[in-house]
């Protein structure tokens, strides 16, 4: 674990970063960033959402983004989390915005750490950052449609089965559960259809190198579940299930 001074605050504080947020060096595989979804967020998040974004930086390199962590603040729908995770919390907290109806809920979407310094200690970190914040702005909760950083490694498992698997010490098996578990939260459910990525069979080409000839399932690296391609009908599609946690904050 490296130890670093960093210093995390709002993109609100820090407009500077706002240049290399999405510059970010990150490994994230092409296919995860063509979510038509996200454009409802990404696109305005440096001007309708800074106050949600945290940006950290380093002492010893003032300046250079170390890690980002976005949330979004929506208007939940009854109690339930949503089966559609991701995709939900990004287009309710868009309707909510343009309707400005009262957000009462808020979302993490994602903790991106630079690649050079992933398994530093830094995820922890921006996951307290992220409670602490949401807290100071009056929430009672922080729920997060959780990636779980290990399940690309068997994509055919059911994710029911794979978001409640522990260890011997009964912490989640997935390393990025763990932290989440560690932090406060509690795993409360699976979202089967948290993101839908399709595209036509060049697309996913371009987006894998992957030949995408054959009709059928395709396992795709860094993809949490198979791609369903049909040759005939020229499409492929992706449907990533998330693992919905909540981080009680009162």
């Amino acid at each position: 674990m490296i130890h670093m001074s960093l210093r995390i605050t709002t993109l609100a504080e820090r407009p500077e970063l706002a240049a290399s947020l999405w510059t970010m060096d990150s490994a994230w595989p092409e296919f995860m960033l063509k979510d038509p979804i996200a454009d409802l967020f990404y696109e305005i998040a440096d001007s309708a959402y800074a106050d949600y974004v945290l940006v950290a930086d380093d002492d010893a390199e003032p300046g250079r983004l170390v890690a980002r962590g976005c949330m979004i603040p929506y208007a939940p729908k009854g109690s339930e989390l949503p089966d559609d995770g991701w995709d939900a919390v990004i287009r309710r907290g868009w309707l909510a915005r343009e309707t400005s109806a009262e957000t009462s809920a808020i979302s993490a979407l994602e903790i991106t750490v630079r690649r050079d310094l992933l398994g530093s200690g830094v995820s922890p970190r921006m996951v307290r950052a992220m409670r602490d914040h949401a807290a100071a702005m009056g929430f009672a909760e922080l729920v997060a449609p959780v990636r779980p950083n290990q399940k690309h490694l068997e994509p055919h498992t059911p994710m029911t089965e794979y978001a409640f698997r522990t260890r011997a010490d009964g912490l989640p098996h997935d390393a990025w559960l763990r932290v989440h578990v560690r932090a406060g939260g509690k795993i409360v459910k699976v979202a089967p259809r948290s993101m839908v990525v399709a595209g036509t069979l060049d697309e996913w080409r371009a987006w894998t190198d992957l030949p995408f000839d054959r009709t059928g399932t395709v396992e795709v690296p860094g993809a949490l579940s198979p791609v369903h391609c049909d040759v005939a009908h020229d499409h492929a599609v992706y449907v990533e299930p998330n693992v919905w946690v909540s981080h009680p904050l009162r």
